[in-house]
């Protein structure tokens, strides 16, 4: 057997790896005398560290040219974003996408991956009206189709825009991976988001249910991610509602984030911000005690008006592995 050590320690580690993965026809591997535990092993530690995804939703408070112009606010937001694979934003208020084109500049500045964003145009009953946004990493996760919820019982202020996604990083395996590590990872996962109105969150909430069906009849796919500001705690959801919310009564889906949770800013304590996952393959991708509120007060060391000054919400989020 060739010294791996000595291989190990003449190249980056990561960069061996990305050769074994990418470079290193099966044959030839196993012609070198690398045992096969070994190869897998390897190949692990590359896959969870080239796949995992990490998904976030933030409702900035009132987002536009003034929020995203302002130095301090700006960079903020910037950093948290860049700290997600795909981050769906919430209370856009930006027709134009000045605001979103600033704030793309500011992530690219930030990170070193490049990103991109896929949106919703304006939605709302009446003049006030937000738009959905999605910012995605584009070496981690590609656009496969969108669709705007046709919403055909009016039931919801802002319908859901339903964006697939697809990892290509699931798609680029080699013969070895797919031979030495099964998966049963999702290699496509529908995001739908929702900001609903506060004092009709119980139907909104329970109205994703015919989402769902939805999605399911047109992609015939049931890995699905709901995610966004559901107002779903407090005065807006009640303990004795949850009975009558489909999302919540069906054994189908698995809330993420607990009622339990504070995701507020502010001096309230409630759980508005939500994460619900479904489907054969995606809960099963889910990394143990990923899902969590990120505290980027703390992280940032605001005081309390800073941080309001970014949003009244914290970010809800959570981590998807490749196996």
């Amino acid at each position: 057997m060739p010294d791996l050590v000595g291989y190990l320690y003449a190249m980056n580690w990561y960069g061996f790896v990305l050769f074994l993965g990418h470079s290193c026809p099966q044959a030839f591997c196993f012609a070198m005398g690398w045992p096969r535990s070994l190869l897998a092993a390897l190949w692990a530690l590359w896959a969870m560290e080239a796949t995992a995804l990490r998904l976030g939703a933030f409702n900035i408070q009132s987002f536009g040219d003034n929020k995203v112009s302002d130095p301090d606010c700006g960079s903020v937001i910037a950093q948290i974003l860049a700290g997600y694979d795909i981050v769906l934003v919430q209370e856009v208020r930006d027709p134009d996408l000045s605001a979103v084109s600033l704030l793309m500049e500011q992530i690219n500045r930030e990170s070193k991956h490049e990103y991109s964003f896929v949106s919703s145009k304006p939605l709302g009953r009446d003049q006030y009206k937000e738009m959905y946004l999605f910012v995605y990493r584009k070496d981690a996760v590609s656009v496969i189709s969108t669709y705007q919820y046709p919403d055909p019982e009016d039931a919801f202020s802002r319908e859901p825009f339903v964006v697939k996604f697809s990892a290509p990083s699931s798609g680029e395996l080699s013969l070895l991976a797919l031979t030495l590590l099964p998966s049963t990872a999702a290699k496509e996962l529908v995001l739908i988001p929702l900001h609903a109105a506060p004092h009709q969150a119980v139907a909104e909430i329970d109205a994703l249910y015919d989402v769902y069906l939805d999605v399911i009849d047109k992609w015939n796919t049931d890995d699905m991610v709901f995610l966004g500001d559901f107002n779903a705690d407090c005065k807006y959801v009640k303990a004795q509602d949850w009975v009558s919310i489909r999302l919540r009564s069906s054994e189908v889906f698995k809330w993420l984030i607990p009622d339990s949770a504070d995701t507020t800013v502010g001096n309230s304590d409630c759980a508005y911000d939500r994460i619900v996952v479904s489907g054969a393959h995606l809960p099963k991708s889910l990394k143990a005690q990923s899902a969590s509120v990120h505290n980027f007060q703390e992280e940032f060391g605001l005081d309390q008006t800073q941080a309001l000054a970014i949003s009244d919400h914290f970010p809800v989020e959570v981590t998807f592995k490749s196996h």
